[in-house]
């Protein structure tokens, strides 16, 4: 019903591999430490959202606990990322964009992806990467860029045991030229300054959530529901049934309780032997 439930127990839940319930065992509800980078989308079209991005990303920045760390990206002519994890407001504050060009593109994907990257081989608590976009992925603007998909990025964020946020926006930019004449024209017009539709679908995939924002909407708040839902999650744990190295398809249900969507990471990847 749009409202977290932090109470179920481990009877309330049941997990399917491969459309078949495995037995429970590992539970925990008690938060977890995060680890979140913040990748905020700086191309054109965002020009007229910079003063509710800078406001949303610090009230996040004020919901941090003292064992969670972030960094904070932005994505427009070049993606870019701070150099290090911490849990200082004010270091976080300080890497956040100050300005927007007019021409920048949104390389979605890619920022994606080099967010996945920057965690490095430390797994020891949970990964995030919290996106605000309010366009479409503009693909590579040079040859020496590299082709990045939407479905390389959700297997990215699978085999890395990452979940994805995503914020949608509509955009407040300079409006471009419409598209053209006739029912794909009048389509893309319609459709211009709406955010990618692939991004609920990542978010979805890696067990992580989407939220669109309209006008009059509060920014802020979304990102803290997002910080909130983040410190009220549940782990479920499983023994493989099948170490084969291959891609499993799972579902998470809830057993007995109406009302009640079960939010969570749709497939990975079985150990070998």
């Amino acid at each position: 019903d749009g409202r977290l439930n932090t109470t179920l127990t481990q009877a309330d839940f049941e997990v399917r591999d491969e459309g078949k319930p495995q037995p429970i065992t590992l539970f925990d509800n008690s938060p977890q430490p995060i680890r979140l980078i913040l990748m905020l989308d700086v191309s054109g079209s965002m020009q007229g959202n910079l003063p509710l991005l800078r406001a949303g990303a610090e009230q996040l920045f004020t919901r941090l606990r003292p064992d969670d760390v972030a960094r904070v990206g932005a994505f427009g002519h070049d993606v870019t990322i701070s150099p290090t994890f911490t849990n200082d407001p004010h270091v976080l504050r300080r890497a956040l964009p100050e300005g927007i060009a007019s021409d920048a593109p949104t390389p979605l994907w890619r920022a994606i992806d080099e967010a996945i990257d920057a965690f490095g081989e430390d797994r020891d608590m949970r990964r995030v990467v919290l996106v605000l976009s309010d366009g479409k992925d503009s693909g590579p603007i040079s040859f020496r860029q590299r082709f990045v998909s939407q479905g390389e990025v959700i297997e990215r964020a699978r085999d890395s045991d990452t979940m994805i946020y995503a914020i949608g926006m509509r955009s407040r930019g300079a409006r471009p030229a419409g598209g053209g004449i006739g029912p794909g024209g009048l389509q893309a017009m319609l459709t211009q300054d709406l955010p990618d539709p692939g991004l609920a679908r990542v978010a979805e995939e890696s067990g992580g959530g989407y939220t669109e924002i309209r006008f009059g909407q509060d920014l802020a708040a979304a990102f803290a529901a997002v910080a909130d839902e983040l410190h009220s999650q549940y782990l479920l744990g499983f023994a493989p049934p099948k170490r084969d190295g291959k891609a499993h398809e799972i579902e998470v249900r809830i057993l007995n309780q109406r009302g009640l969507k079960a939010r969570a990471r749709k497939e990975y990847v079985a150990p070998r032997g």
